[in-house]
């Protein structure tokens, strides 16, 4: 039986084909999840060798929600810059010029994001607004005055409710309605054998991006094994949970609540445990 909801590996995504001219001096630039999967929200993967770039652009008709994995580089909104590394997660609103850097030297940087109501770049009313200069890379620091930023190491693990199916090891929330954001921006570890139960959000889809480890997926009927690079798209409605199949090695995810600013609006719905029975059912294949 073939998987029900799209379950999509990067290293099963060809990069896609940029235009200089445009802007895109990104190295891989992949979109795992858009509306060829039926989803509103496109979910992109980039990396960026040293010296690589995504120029200065805008997108007219959507935010852009990152999260920074690997690497380090330089970012700026409009007339702000700021340096980024792994665990900073930043919001560019629609409309507002931005740019991605990685000036480390000598390392590969990894972002993680999502084009927040648009499908695939066309329908983020994307526009090429120029280079990014030596003037750019050597302005003074500052915080952002446009969008977010914030970084995962600021933000406090959220109480949730064990009862609720919780069992997450260590939730946090980083971009939200906190912070005045319309859609909910997490990272969720998983230690050996802790499980989010099942579940369901009736108010909205979830995107997440697995970061690293081995886990157990669910989706409806559909039981699959995940790893690092995998992204699951969840539709509105859809019961799901994720389970750390690992003994030693933590399971790291990120993901998007769209259009959903805080875990009460999602329309979180608690459906019951993940018992041996779903653990050993027979893989759904892809």
């Amino acid at each position: 039986m073939a998987l029900q909801y799209p379950l999509v590996h990067v290293d099963d995504i060809k990069p896609r084909a940029q235009s200089l001219e445009d802007g895109w001096a990104i190295s891989e630039f992949r979109i795992p999840i858009s509306g060829a999967e039926d989803s509103a929200t496109a979910a992109f993967h980039s990396i960026f060798r040293p010296g690589s770039k995504h120029a200065k652009h805008i997108h007219r008709n959507c935010d852009e929600v990152t999260i920074y994995l690997s690497g380090a580089g330089v970012t700026g909104i409009e007339e702000d810059t700021a340096d980024v590394r792994p665990g900073h997660c930043r919001v560019a609103p629609k409309g507002r010029e931005h740019f991605f850097y990685n000036n480390s030297g000598d390392e590969e940087c990894l972002v993680v994001g999502f084009y927040m109501g648009a499908a695939d770049v066309d329908a983020t009313g994307y526009e090429f607004r120029g280079d990014v200069t030596e003037a750019d890379l050597d302005a003074a620091r500052r915080p952002l005055s446009q969008g977010i930023m914030v970084h995962l190491d600021d933000v406090e693990p959220a109480h949730m409710a064990a009862g609720d199916g919780w069992l997450i090891s260590d939730f946090r929330m980083p971009i939200g309605s906190h912070n005045g954001y319309s859609s909910t921006l997490f990272r969720a570890r998983f230690l050996p054998g802790a499980v989010h139960k099942k579940h369901r959000h009736d108010h909205c889809d979830e995107i997440y991006y697995v970061i690293s480890g081995h886990g157990l997926a669910g989706a409806g009927d559909d039981r699959a094994e995940v790893r690092g690079g995998h992204f699951h798209f969840i539709p509105k409605g859809v019961e799901h949970w994720l389970y750390n199949l690992s003994d030693a090695e933590a399971l790291e995810v990120v993901g998007v609540y769209i259009d959903a600013g805080n875990v009460a609006a999602t329309g979180y719905v608690y459906m019951g445990d993940v018992g041996e029975a779903d653990i050993h059912a027979p893989r759904t294949d892809r």
